[in-house]
């Protein structure tokens, strides 16, 4: 074989590690975070009640928490949370798969619309438990269908001046923050290329190697020149899995998070990286086993 031939096969082979490398990354990320299914199955295990009832009780006014026992509010808050978490769950997954239409090019338009109607109902009924449990003073010598009656009044005009939907849409958002849109517009278009990207990387491999394969025409060198970069990719990966997760657990113990959050993020990075992991075993296996094919492999056979 000519100096040529063997550099041009060399640099191929170099080609191909690239390629494996971009398409392992392209790989992990559509399996996960370009996936809404990965999405909505790690938020099914974020424990949504504690944190929500955290985030809510920080939003009670002090007006309230001045005339209304602390332990009053507590309890209402455990009540609403809990009955409303089934309701919850099932409106993120639908924001989420109507966000990663939009960001996955298959909706011109980013729309998300909320049914409030359930979560009205449940409201009414958490809220006519703890009400009747503890009527505020008062209202304490009204009969069960007297109190249910003035609680029913009450309710209905809050719930009157509640709309039956909630439309999530990008005016909504340029009101809340202007600088939203286009970070979701520029995102939009980096995963597009990132999908482009993903083909091409399919194809690149595949033509790098059947072009090792022909301009080597012999067992022998082309398992070695296919086995080569394989393993080292596979280790590559493999291996930075290990020291993301370890960076990434650095720097969350220096963040001041939740602490839902901090139990839940580790187990999401480790499903995050787990496809690439995946992916790093089975090029090591690949590159070794042609490895081996290579050095015992003889003419004669």
């Amino acid at each position: 074989m000519s100096m040529a031939k063997r550099v041009l096969i060399g640099f191929l082979s170099f080609l191909l590690f690239l390629s494996l490398s971009g398409f392992g990354l392209a790989f992990a990320a559509n399996r996960t975070v370009l996936n809404p299914d990965f999405v909505v199955s790690q938020l099914d295990r974020l424990d949504v009640t504690s944190l929500s009832k955290e985030l809510l009780r920080e939003q009670v006014p002090p007006e309230v928490t001045s005339i209304v026992p602390p332990q009053f509010i507590e309890e209402l808050l455990d009540d609403v949370v809990t009955d409303l978490e089934p309701w919850i769950r099932e409106q993120a997954g639908v924001a989420v798969y109507a966000g990663y239409d939009y960001l996955l090019g298959r909706s011109e338009e980013l729309l998300v619309v909320i049914d409030l109607e359930p979560a009205k109902a449940i409201l009414r009924d958490s809220l006519w438990q703890s009400f009747a449990e503890s009527p505020p003073l008062g209202l304490d010598i009204l009969s069960p269908a007297e109190l249910e009656s003035l609680f029913d009044e009450f309710y209905d005009d809050i719930s009157r001046q509640m709309p039956a939907t909630l439309e999530i849409n990008e005016g909504m958002i340029n009101t809340i923050s202007p600088e939203i849109i286009p970070l979701l517009e520029q995102t939009r278009r980096h995963i597009g290329y990132l999908q482009i990207a993903y083909g091409v990387l399919i194809g690149a491999t595949a033509a790098l190697v059947a072009g090792i394969i022909l301009l080597n025409r012999r067992v022998k060198g082309a398992t070695l020149w296919l086995g080569i970069p394989c393993l080292i990719c596979g280790i590559f990966a493999y291996v930075s899995t290990f020291v993301i997760k370890r960076l990434a657990g650095l720097l969350m113990a220096q963040l001041s998070l939740p602490i839902q959050l901090q139990d839940w993020l580790p187990q999401f990075l480790t499903d995050s990286l787990a496809p690439l992991e995946v992916y790093g075993i089975v090029l090591v296996a690949v590159g070794a086993a042609l490895l081996i094919v290579s050095v015992a492999y003889r003419r004669g056979q």
